[in-house]
């Protein structure tokens, strides 16, 4: 795998966090939208719950708080420069919904078969109950 047989967009198909304990949490449930693209730029993610929910307290800017958090709970979206090593693709966060990725690393193992790409996080939480791994997995769009 390398930068050249990764380049394009990628159909999001499911995000799973499979913990230690045997749970299988699936954080936006199973119906999402969205896509990775890698380019010659960078990379880019979008992942959404389908059928988001519409505002009905205001716009953007004046929702009730709960809704704008809702929303928040239901996309994610980051990007930046990228680099393939092997099996391992990292991301380079310059841009993101969560302040707190701005300027980190994101490392994760890649599985290339056929027009199927599958990401996976180190352990995150390690050590503790909440222990687990993310898997994402996208299909090449043509």
């Amino acid at each position: 795998m390398n930068r050249d047989t990764i380049k394009g967009r990628w159909t999001v198909q499911s995000w799973e966090q499979l913990y230690d304990d045997g749970r299988v949490v699936l954080p936006m449930g199973t119906e999402l939208d969205g896509f990775i693209e890698y380019s010659d730029y960078g990379m880019s993610c979008v992942i959404s719950q389908k059928d988001r929910k519409v505002f009905t307290t205001g716009g953007q800017w004046s929702a009730a708080d709960t809704e704008k958090a809702g929303a928040y709970n239901s996309y994610l979206t980051y990007a930046g420069g990228f680099d393939v090593e092997g099996n391992t693709i990292t991301h380079q966060v310059k841009y993101s919904i969560f302040p707190n990725w701005i300027g980190g690393t994101q490392h994760r193992f890649a599985e290339l078969q056929g027009d199927v790409l599958t990401l996976m996080t180190a352990k995150l939480e390690e050590g503790t109950s909440e222990a687990r791994v993310a898997k994402l997995s996208f299909k090449r769009q043509v």
